[in-house]
């Protein structure tokens, strides 16, 4: 049997009586997740590469920038609707099995997407792609609440965080690169189909839906992870009226998805029209502004790592409630100040500096949102963690329309505002205020479905 290592994720959980050091395949959970979250990303973020490509231009060319835009957005729309569904399923027929039909799905579409003739073929499998999709982290967060004990879920989800973080940051380089490489952006969707398939199968292999029916965990190994009583019961098709009806009873769960809604309205904006506005208004060229907007992002990569350690201390100092609270409220907030600082500053590098924090308060914020989604949602945590994903993905929308007409706003008001980026800039910035608000009444003491297995204080 595997020695656990002194690592960051399980130390702080209930210590272990049995003289037999504690097995470490939770390590290994951990790590598989990874992978899938950043394949997740890569091939989710790949396809808005290629279609600037010239073999891709090559093959389309008579396609409008308004059917590429409609081939890109089809994913989104369906991701949205289809994550209760799927977190749903999970809990119904177990997350091992579903996260790996998940992963051979989207990647089997992947590689399906390059032998696309049409530009509607491509729009149909990214329809079928969201779909797919949107069950992979609702799915992930029940996995990981499986294996951890509720005061080591924080720092365990921001492994599978990064993941995708690192997936959505490299996809952009890797995707140009291996274009290049070996000549069209078909091969490359070959490529990534078959890497997907070859990690369905290891996830397959390393994962189980309870630790217990591992064969190489032992007791110690069972202690740290809380999980020596009677496994939870999986939900069934009866229960999804009572489920449903227990998230809407929920005013956590409100309050989460209007806090999700909001700091994803946000953030969102550094991905989608922070280049705009670094190219049209600062007048930095293109190149320069991509390595900005790619710097703003990978300076968070870190922060899931800083998030996750906090979120489990916060947990052990301030007690079950407040330690699902502080963290998330407190760094909603200061990204709503640096979104100020936007609003304030001239100098387009303190402006880049002002968005890297918000990229990084987010990311700091984000692992103790999987916890407590993990806390409260018991036998039903992929269906709940979908309810917020689904919310937090509504935000992303909303954002993405709202800027345009928020900016023309802002210019029609001159005599308020300078001009209409501050009103974008002081909007996203009450958008986190508001977050942060919401969060300090959520209560993940609190299941949706009364008492789960996380009373155990050990």
């Amino acid at each position: 049997m595997p020695t656990e290592p002194d690592s960051a994720i399980g130390h702080s959980g209930p210590p272990s009586s049995s003289p037999q050091p504690a097995s470490a395949i939770r390590m290994q959970v951990v790590a598989v997740s990874f992978v899938m979250a950043f394949l997740l990303y890569l091939d989710r973020v790949c396809l808005g590469e290629m279609v600037k490509s010239d073999s891709f231009l090559g093959d389309f060319p008579d396609a409008s920038k308004e059917q590429i835009g409609e081939v890109l957005g089809a994913f989104f729309f369906a991701y949205a609707l289809f994550q209760v569904p799927a977190g749903w399923i999970s809990d119904r027929f177990g997350g091992r099995a579903m996260l790996t039909f998940y992963i051979l799905a989207w990647s089997g579409l992947t590689a399906f997407s390059g032998m696309a003739t049409s530009l509607s073929g491509l729009l149909m499998a990214r329809l079928a792609f969201g779909v797919v999709q949107a069950g992979a982290y609702p799915t992930s967060s029940g996995v990981i609440r499986n294996w951890f004990h509720f005061r080591d879920r924080a720092m365990a989800s921001s492994f599978v965080s990064i993941g995708g973080r690192l997936g959505g940051t490299l996809a952009p380089f890797l995707t140009t690169l291996l274009v290049l490489q070996l000549g069209s952006w078909r091969y490359v969707l070959y490529l990534y189909g078959f890497i997907g398939i070859a990690s369905a199968i290891a996830y397959w292999m390393i994962v189980r839906d309870d630790p217990r029916e591992h064969p190489s965990v032992n007791p110690a190994e069972l202690e740290k992870i809380g999980s020596q009583g009677e496994a939870e019961p999986k939900t069934n098709l009866r229960d999804i009226l009572p489920m449903m009806g227990a998230i809407m009873a929920s005013r956590s769960l409100w309050l989460n998805a209007l806090a999700q809604f909001c700091l994803v309205f946000g953030w969102v904006y550094l991905i989608t029209w922070l280049p705009t506005y670094l190219k049209e208004e600062k007048g930095v060229e293109s190149f320069l502004g991509s390595i900005m907007v790619t710097g703003v992002l990978a300076i968070a990569i870190p922060g899931q790592l800083i998030g996750g350690w906090l979120g489990n201390q916060a947990v052990i100092r301030l007690g079950h409630r407040w330690g699902r609270v502080a963290p998330l409220s407190g760094t909603c907030f200061l990204a709503g100040i640096a979104y100020v600082g936007c609003s304030s500053f001239d100098s387009v590098w303190l402006i880049v500096g002002c968005c890297a924090m918000v990229s990084l308060m987010t990311d700091i914020g984000n692992p103790t949102v999987w916890a407590f989604m993990q806390d409260v949602g018991g036998r039903n945590t992929s269906a709940v963690f979908g309810w917020g994903n689904m919310w937090g993905n509504l935000g992303a929308a909303a954002s993405a329309v709202a800027v345009p007409h928020l900016l023309n706003l802002g210019n029609s008001l001159d005599s308020i505002f300078s001009d209409g980026q501050i009103l974008v800039f002081l909007t996203c910035a009450g958008m986190y205020g508001v977050a942060g608000l919401a969060v300090l009444g959520t209560d993940a003491t609190k299941p949706i479905r009364g008492q789960q297995n996380d009373k155990k204080e050990a």
